[in-house]
């Protein structure tokens, strides 16, 4: 794992919440991309009054995030790496308010964030002939690079959640892709219904990848691992953000010890990962988180 100055060379706007930063900078030499669609990393934002972000230090190999504000710290895809310009660039979603996006509203050439390496999660496997991707706007910068990586022979059907038409983008092309656009101005997630609504995967050679808020996760892992039975090579459903995330973060936080203790000491075992989800969704669910 390593850390890196980036500096911002460039922004524009993909929608009216959709906004392109690009880093770049001596200080993103030796950054490794691991080639994966939906690869992240996380973002290190300089505290208030201060143009540079404190960095981690690393400590055999181990990023050591105790002097840095955790609170500075967000997640984003890399929705590209550019080896030969040595550029990242970030898509970020615009919210109504929050660290990231206010930084982000108001970022230009110069400014300067952190950078730690990135890891992943889409994993389709060697034999797939077709696949589902459905996102809401958070998901759609993955969904997009993962789109435009994969091999023009495979299938594809896109579903994706903006709020309204015009925060729609276009999708990288591709010859075999079928792409559905959901208009969800109001109300919570529909990515769990859109997920139900598609056909039943009954042929060999699928993978199904979704990423959107949390919540509504949980009732897309439950659909594809308990009512479709798909083993967990065959998908991956990730929550990207949370809805009324600081009040979430205040519930969670506001948890007895050991309640906490026992949702964090889930992710110890050595239980395959899908079975320590539907047990974390389901502790969360009944707690009202």
């Amino acid at each position: 794992m390593k850390v890196f100055r980036a500096v911002v060379v460039r922004t524009s706007d993909l929608s009216p919440t959709l906004r392109r930063i690009v880093l770049g900078g001596p200080g993103l030499a030796g950054f490794e991309t691991t080639g994966c669609g939906d690869e992240y990393l996380r973002v290190i934002l300089p505290p208030p009054g201060s143009t540079e972000p404190i960095l981690p230090t690393i400590t055999d190999g181990v990023l050591d995030y105790g002097s840095v504000n955790l609170d500075l710290l967000r997640t984003y895809t890399v929705r590209r790496y550019d080896a030969a310009a040595g550029e990242v660039t970030l898509d970020f979603v615009l919210h109504e308010q929050g660290v990231a996006t206010t930084w982000a509203r108001t970022a230009s050439p110069g400014d300067v964030v952190g950078l730690n390496s990135p890891t992943a999660m889409y994993d389709a496997p060697a034999d797939t002939s077709w696949q589902v991707l459905v996102a809401d706007t958070a998901g759609l910068p993955a969904l997009s690079r993962i789109l435009e990586q994969t091999p023009p022979e495979v299938r594809n059907r896109v579903v994706v959640e903006v709020p309204d038409a015009g925060h729609r983008i276009e999708l990288p092309a591709h010859p075999r892709t079928e792409v559905t656009w959901i208009d969800a101005a109001d109300g919570p997630s529909r990515l769990e219904q859109a997920v139900r609504a598609l056909p039943a995967p009954t042929e060999p050679g699928g993978y199904l990848w979704v990423a959107g808020e949390s919540r509504a996760l949980r009732g897309v892992r439950k659909y594809l691992r308990r009512e479709l039975g798909l083993p967990a090579t065959r998908y991956k459903a990730v929550g990207y953000w949370i809805e009324n995330g600081e009040d979430w973060s205040a519930q969670y936080a506001a948890l007895d010890e050991t309640t906490r203790g026992e949702l964090e000491a889930l992710w110890a075992t050595d239980r395959p990962e899908d079975e320590i989800e539907a047990e974390y969704d389901e502790r969360l669910t009944a707690l009202g988180l």
